[in-house]
């Protein structure tokens, strides 16, 4: 990660990342620790998170790591003492999960949310951004997605985002907290989950191609992505965060790189570049996913001076080349 996303100090600002240890949290909290900020505490319950990403992470000075459930208010509150910033990324992923707990995924994205929004309220929290998803699209079918305009929709995951949207908009007008939030659109690179039952779609193509395993792709495969490699979230957050923008605040934000491709398109990029002559097996779609999804990012360019820095391409190469390294030598 060499690009720089900030102006100025941060050693003397603390944050928060919850899910630290998970996929985007640690890349996030990574973040700032190399560019030296005076504490970044990581709580996570390591339901979703690894020690490997908590490994890489407290060799830094000035990290802090609570092991807790942002479901218990009190542990909320310990996580937000003496914080000046907070990204929020715990939750529990993934539409087909979500289908299968609903009640689970409710306690963890809405419940979690509100338990660490109160809590950031209560310790006097400068600004707190928050992840979101393209989920809460729903079945609105214009292209390319602009944020003031949602469907219906179509799982309980989205639902719980939709939630998180409508309290933090509450909270920021109630408690006066600037709240930013983001809908990711198809994050992936190195530290994502391969082997999780709901593992994303990008490394689960590229772990089965390593080691000789069949490929399953749901439906025909043309259904579309807005592909967004893991530094753009890194960027976002950290400029949401520091943003000293007043009309940044209290919005939501797609965060994407604003074009497209399909699921297929991605399997014969992979596999092109892994040398494969795997063939993918077409599955039933899966319930509760969107057709097509592009995201318009002018919001975020104006209001954040966010710039994707990763396009797809060669944010693949990197994260395939993450995976290699993991997975190549099991073949042997």
């Amino acid at each position: 990660m060499n690009n720089t996303f900030h102006n100025g100090d941060l050693s003397n600002s603390s944050f928060l990342v919850t899910g630290g240890a998970g996929f985007i949290g640690s890349h996030i909290a990574e973040y700032l620790l190399k560019n030296k900020a005076g504490k970044v505490r990581v709580i996570d319950n390591m339901s979703n998170g690894f020690k490997t990403n908590l490994d890489i992470l407290k060799v830094y000075e000035g990290f802090e790591f609570i092991e807790g459930d942002i479901r218990d208010i009190e542990t909320c509150r310990q996580a937000c003492e003496d914080i000046d910033y907070i990204s929020h990324q715990a939750a529990l992923g993934s539409v087909p999960r979500s289908i299968k707990e609903p009640f689970l995924t409710n306690d963890v994205n809405v419940g979690g949310f509100v338990n660490m929004m109160k809590a950031a309220v209560e310790n006097k929290v400068k600004q707190f951004v928050y992840a979101s998803s393209s989920a809460v699209y729903g079945d609105d079918i214009s292209l390319p997605k602009t944020e003031d305009k949602t469907g219906n929709c179509l799982s309980p995951y989205a639902v719980s985002k939709k939630a998180d949207e409508l309290y933090a908009e509450v909270f920021s007008k109630v408690y006066n907290m600037p709240v930013l939030g983001f809908r990711y659109f198809n994050i992936f690179g190195p530290r994502q989950d391969p082997d999780g039952p709901y593992a994303a779609v990008m490394p689960l193509f590229v772990k089965a191609i390593i080691n000789n395993e069949p490929v399953y792709i749901n439906g025909d495969g043309e259904q579309t992505r807005d592909f967004t490699y893991v530094d753009n979230a890194v960027q976002v957050n950290i400029k949401g965060m520091l943003s000293g923008n007043a009309d940044a605040k209290n919005k939501v934000y797609n965060v994407a790189v604003g074009k497209n491709y399909s699921v297929n398109y991605l399997y014969n990029v992979i596999k092109e570049y892994l040398q494969s002559d795997s063939e993918g097996i077409h599955q039933e779609p899966r319930v509760g996913d969107i057709r097509n999804s592009l995201a318009d990012i002018s919001r975020a360019k104006k209001l954040l001076n966010y710039e994707p820095t990763t396009q797809f391409e060669s944010g693949l190469k990197k994260t395939i080349e993450f995976f290699k390294s993991l997975y190549i030598y099991k073949k042997l």
